[in-house]
């Protein structure tokens, strides 16, 4: 690879951190070119981005960016490595999982998770990263929260109502 290559990986790597939020390190090295084109296509139907690059340019990218923002990121960089990038920060954690049960297996590894500016290392974070609750779900559960209390409120004010009605009607 050309230093000319090398620096285009580079600048295409960068763009992809700087537009998400969140991605994840994962070891793809022990998967068959057969299993890495089904990761791809699960990853494709998510809306989850796949890229394969070096670790030594991925690492100049992180490091170009914010090199103490992505600090934690750099010991997850070795054998082959898969980036996955979302807007969603669970998807490609269920990806994962989904991936290991459909071929019984415990491939890909998880090396590590950025997720909205936190790092997340190690295989033994998968599970906890498949929890994690999105925006729109925080959003959701604090709306049904909201609303519990008026809805009591109004079928309360609704029997009150009836009560008078019929109270009046006799």
């Amino acid at each position: 690879m050309t230093k000319e290559q090398k620096n285009e990986v580079i600048e295409i790597l960068k763009g992809k951190f700087s537009q998400y939020n969140n991605f994840y390190v994962t070891d793809t090295e022990s998967l068959t070119v057969e299993q890495v084109g089904k990761l791809r296509r699960a990853c494709f139907n998510k809306q989850v981005e796949m890229k394969v690059a070096k670790n030594s340019l991925i690492k100049k990218a992180l490091q170009s960016l914010d090199d103490e923002k992505y600090a934690g990121m750099y010991e997850s960089l070795h054998n082959v490595t898969a980036l996955l990038f979302s807007e969603n920060p669970k998807e490609p954690a269920l990806i994962i999982s989904s991936f290991r049960k459909e071929s019984n297996g415990d491939k890909p590894v998880l090396k590590a998770a950025f997720i909205n500016g936190d790092v997340y290392s190690g295989d033994n974070q998968l599970v906890a990263l498949t929890k994690i609750k999105t925006k729109n779900e925080l959003i959701g559960e604090v709306i049904g929260l909201l609303q519990s209390p008026a809805k009591r409120v109004l079928a309360g004010l609704l029997q009150h109502h009836e009560k008078q009605a019929a109270a009046t009607a006799e």
